[in-house]
């Protein structure tokens, strides 16, 4: 028989795979293990996309089934509220005043300084020792009183020195006199000559001029002895003692002995703006009196009335005002020299104004308004014209009239037509008076609420007046 034919067989996987290389092998396996796990991983995200889809669409549609909801219950309030329901009866509270008629005052307020009438350095006008004191600090003294005593015995000693030399040349005048007589009488005999008459009569005028210089002498001497006495030149308060007794004080002392100042009466220099010059100085030069009230520090409590003095001759270029002087009596000695006070200087009254509360106007677009509660508890606006306004009250010529309820408190939540339930204050402030002086005379008056540039107040101005 022939030999045999082999047959080609294909090899075993495992053949194969023996017979491979390692990198093969390697690149075999990688390529299972991707195609069987990346569907496996793209399955989850899938999962993770489709719940946060459910969410959100479960969010959007909550929320506007809430919005749904309010949009339906407000209507609902609405359809209630106009068919009379309970909001139709809700009423806004408020606080109201009742317009009142009367007048305001027309003030000018500044910042001032008690300075003293007259203020005295009381000065020994002679040199010599101080033996004695006879005032006590802070004593009410009056013009002549005495305050010390220098020692006079040199002066005493000048005054008699003096009156001997006096009475030296009298005796000498009077021998002249009647030597000039006997002269006289012999040349009218013809037994002197007129030369010796003459010569007697020029020694007789020469003793007469001496005892006139004797008398001045004695007269000097005098005054000097006097001034040993040191007496108060005028009427009022003594400070603090600045020589003591024993010391030796002269006529030329920088210092001097004290201090006198006069309290009664007294004055204040204070100032105002530029703009308020013209009403001011028209009311002067007409001879009004304006009146001037002293407030204290704190502009709560009035201290003194006086009157205005005068304005000063030139306005102040670097602050803008210019300083008028203001007397006071001060019976009760209740102002003090360099005391600061705030003044307030009366310039008019405005007559006849409907007076409301200055926290019941308001200001808008149309200008200043007020809600004036009508038919008992509807609250409407109303424009008003405003002819001043002083620190709690302001005055109206238009808009409203006497009687009118105003809101005061509460405006917040008002609209017009809203309906309020109002409770009743104690009205206009204390300084409206009807018919007179818009202050009760002695009534404290309320803090400002602004101040000018200078530093002064600036409240009851007229309306469009300069601040």
């Amino acid at each position: 028989m022939g030999p045999l034919k082999s047959l080609d067989l294909p090899e075993s996987d495992a053949q194969t795979t023996h017979a491979a290389s390692p990198e093969a092998s390697h690149a075999a396996s990688r390529a299972a293990f991707h195609g069987t796990s990346r569907p496996r991983w793209r399955w989850w995200l899938w999962l993770l996309a489709l719940v946060v889809l459910a969410g959100g669409f479960w969010y959007y549609r909550g929320t506007r089934s809430s919005a749904q909801t309010a949009g339906v219950n407000s209507a609902n309030a609405a359809g209630k509220g106009k068919a009379g329901g309970p909001a139709a009866n809700f009423s806004v509270p408020v606080v109201v005043a009742t317009a009142q008629n009367g007048d305001l005052p027309v003030y000018f307020n500044g910042l001032g300084t008690v300075t003293a009438f007259n203020t005295v350095t009381v000065h020994s006008r002679v040199d010599g020792q101080l033996i004695s004191i006879a005032f006590k600090e802070g004593q009410f003294v009056h013009q002549g009183n005495l305050l010390g005593q220098i020692d006079p015995r040199a002066f005493q000693v000048a005054l008699e020195q003096a009156q001997g030399q006096l009475a030296k040349d009298e005796a000498q005048r009077r021998d002249a006199q009647v030597n000039f007589e006997r002269y006289k009488t012999l040349f009218e005999e013809g037994i002197a000559p007129k030369q010796q008459m003459d010569t007697q009569q020029a020694q007789l005028g020469q003793f007469e001029g001496a005892i006139k210089t004797d008398q001045a002498t004695i007269n000097s001497a005098k005054l000097q002895l006097s001034y040993s006495r040191i007496t108060a030149p005028i009427s009022g308060r003594i400070g603090l003692r600045l020589v003591d007794v024993g010391n030796m004080v002269h006529a030329n002392d920088p210092n001097g002995l004290l201090v006198i100042t006069q309290l009664q009466p007294i004055s204040v220099i204070f100032s105002l703006p530029q703009d308020q010059l013209p009403p001011v100085a028209t009311k002067l030069r007409s001879g009004a009196q304006l009146p001037v009230e002293a407030y204290d520090r704190d502009d709560t409590a009035k201290i003194a009335t006086g009157k205005l003095a005068t304005i000063d001759n030139q306005i102040d270029i670097a602050t803008g005002t210019f300083k008028l002087k203001a007397i006071f009596s001060n019976e009760n000695n209740v102002l003090f020299p360099n005391q600061f006070v705030n003044v307030h200087l009366l310039v008019d009254i405005k007559r006849n104004l409907t007076i409301v509360p200055t926290v019941a106007i308001l200001r808008g677009p149309q200008g200043p308004y007020v809600y004036a509660v009508e038919n008992g508890n509807t609250a409407k606006i109303r424009n008003v014209s405003i002819a001043m306004a002083t620190n709690n009250s302001t005055g109206l010529t238009d808009g409203l009239h006497p009687g009118d309820v105003v809101v005061i408190d509460g405006h917040d939540k008002l609209q017009d037509g809203s309906k309020v339930n109002a409770t009743s204050s104690s009205g206009v402030s204390s300084g409206v008076s009807n018919g007179g002086d818009a202050r009760t005379p002695g009534a404290p008056v309320p803090a400002p609420q602004g101040r000018s540039h200078s530093g002064s107040p600036s409240t009851g101005q007229p309306a469009g007046a300069p601040r």
